[in-house]
């Protein structure tokens, strides 16, 4: 007759059980597994395996464990489930919860310390196994490759040599199903925000996804990620996704494919009290107003804005600080064998050094802005003063330019060309006309109509044509200089082969005609 003991055994073995940790006891029988019956609290539970996983446990998991087999009743194993973080953080670098069969990912590990004395570890069913842990003194991080290999989940966690400080359990689980409902590889958080995906293997186009929570349909979209804002209890269950999908990146005409992911359980937990950083006239101040009283020193720590793995634990230990480097700033409480939740993050960036900067650029853009203003005005100024020249070239009609005077109050603007008796100007000016003659073209001064001369209106007669290939204007009859040149501004015209110029007058000649018309009408 064979005798065998029973007992209780936690996996993974660690030294204390913080909440969100996923642990597994084991109903130990020498003799080997029978049907097993569980009892918590003196209570017995349907659960009749040998191991009974606990997911995301808290406070609520507290208390005595006994299991029965064969007529036998183990000794109790009491279970305490510490509300506070453990010492180091483990998370992914990428991705959720689950993985397909034979992925792996890198897992990075974070504490106060410098990491060279902590080894890391994998339960992967029953058995615990070492991992190569690669350790960065510069960045003060370590890195792991974390694989399920064969087994269907794997839980993975970190702890310090010679010493009861270690990490927060990381659980992957493997599916073998081309879709995916991914979950965060940390615990949910009661009031934080929450995504669950659905992803598709080998990255296809998702065209439609339906998401289920018990198998209830809760959302149907284009969309991959379904997301709670702020989770609570009521959040708990099963989900997961049936999603629409093409492997259009391969082939544009690849047909439409379906599928549906595995279930995987959702449980949103209180988690421990959280710090919480506020400003203050001297810098940043930590408080937690939920943590027990055995709290007492407070940590801080900083991260560059382009790192968040590569985080710094500051010399400070009281609840305020002066905050001088630009980053990341988070703190917590220290309670005993455990701390408090992170804070919210603090994001500091030092303005005062970029002030030089932003009035150098300012004082740029100005002068700039200067320069561009007067190069415009000079240009406009080019078109008007090229515009007023050629005002001054422009020509008025037929082949004689305009008349300008430059006694502008006095002055009497003509224009020489064909006309007819019909054409005669206001004011008592006739129209230049043209007739064939001996000679030269005339116009008649203000003593009266010459041999054949035809008279016009107010006492001005016209021009008469000629054959001759020279025209010219008669000086006054007192000058004895040669027609070309007279007084009173008169220029020789030039010859039919040239064009015309205008004619300038330097004193309105039509003054004393217009005087000597005045003394005839009186």
């Amino acid at each position: 007759m064979s005798v065998f003991f029973l007992s209780v055994t936690l996996l993974p073995k660690f030294p204390q059980v913080f909440v969100g940790d996923d642990v597994t006891l084991i109903c130990n029988c020498k003799g080997g597994s029978k049907p097993t019956t569980w009892i918590f609290n003196g209570a017995s539970q349907t659960h009749e395996d040998y191991s009974k996983l606990l997911i995301a446990v808290t406070p609520k998991n507290n208390g005595v464990y006994e299991c029965v087999q064969g007529g036998k009743r183990s000794d109790p194993y009491t279970l305490t489930v510490l509300n506070l973080e453990p010492h180091a953080q483990l998370s992914p670098s990428v991705g959720g919860a689950v993985m397909t069969k034979g992925d792996g990912r890198n897992l990075v590990l974070q504490a106060d310390d410098d990491l060279k004395n902590w080894s890391c570890f994998v339960l992967r069913g029953v058995s615990t196994f070492s991992l190569a842990l690669d350790v960065d003194e510069k960045m003060n991080r370590a890195v792991i490759f974390a694989e399920l290999k064969e087994a269907e989940r794997a839980t993975f966690f970190c702890k310090k040599k010679k010493a009861d400080l270690r990490s927060n359990a990381v659980t992957l689980k493997k599916t073998e199903l081309m879709v995916m409902l991914v979950p965060p590889a940390i615990p949910a958080l009661q009031g934080e925000p929450l995504a669950l995906r659905c992803v598709v293997w080998g990255g296809p186009e998702l065209e439609k996804a339906i998401f289920y929570k018990d198998k209830t349909p809760i959302q149907s979209s284009a969309e991959d990620t379904y997301t709670i804002t702020k989770a609570k209890q009521s959040d708990n269950g099963n989900y997961s996704c049936h999603a629409t999908y093409r492997f259009s990146h391969i082939s544009a005409g690849a047909a439409r494919k379906e599928g549906d992911s595995d279930a995987q359980e959702l449980k949103v937990i209180g988690g421990p009290p959280a710090a919480v950083i506020s400003e203050s006239s001297n810098g940043l101040q930590c408080s937690c107003p939920d943590c027990p009283a055995n709290c007492t020193s407070y940590h801080w720590y900083h991260t560059p804005l382009n790192d968040p793995f590569t985080r710094k634990k500051l010399s400070e230990s009281n609840g305020l600080i002066t905050v001088k480097d630009v980053g990341q700033y988070k703190c917590r409480k220290e309670c005993g064998k455990g701390f408090s939740r992170f804070s919210n993050v603090y994001i500091y960036k030092d303005t005062a050094h970029l002030m030089p900067i932003l009035l150098a650029a300012i004082l740029i853009f100005l002068g700039l802005l200067i320069v561009l203003l007067i190069a415009l005005k000079r240009r406009r100024g080019g078109s008007a003063i090229q515009e007023t020249e050629r005002d001054k070239d422009k020509k008025t009609g037929g082949d004689y330019e305009q008349i300008q005077l430059k006694d502008k109050d006095k002055a009497v603007y003509h224009t020489l060309g064909e006309s007819t008796s019909k054409d005669r100007a206001e004011g008592g000016y006739e129209p230049l006309q043209k007739r064939e003659e001996e000679g030269v073209y005339h116009t008649v001064g203000p003593e009266g109509p010459g041999e054949g001369q035809s008279e016009g209106k107010g006492g001005y007669e016209a021009l008469k044509s000629v054959k001759a290939d020279v025209y010219q204007t008669l000086s006054s009859d007192d000058s004895k200089k040669p027609a070309g040149e007279a007084e009173g501004g008169y220029e020789q015209l030039p010859q039919k082969d040239k064009d015309y110029e205008a004619v300038t007058v330097e004193d309105s000649p039509y003054e004393e005609v217009k005087k000597q018309t005045d003394k005839e009408k009186e």
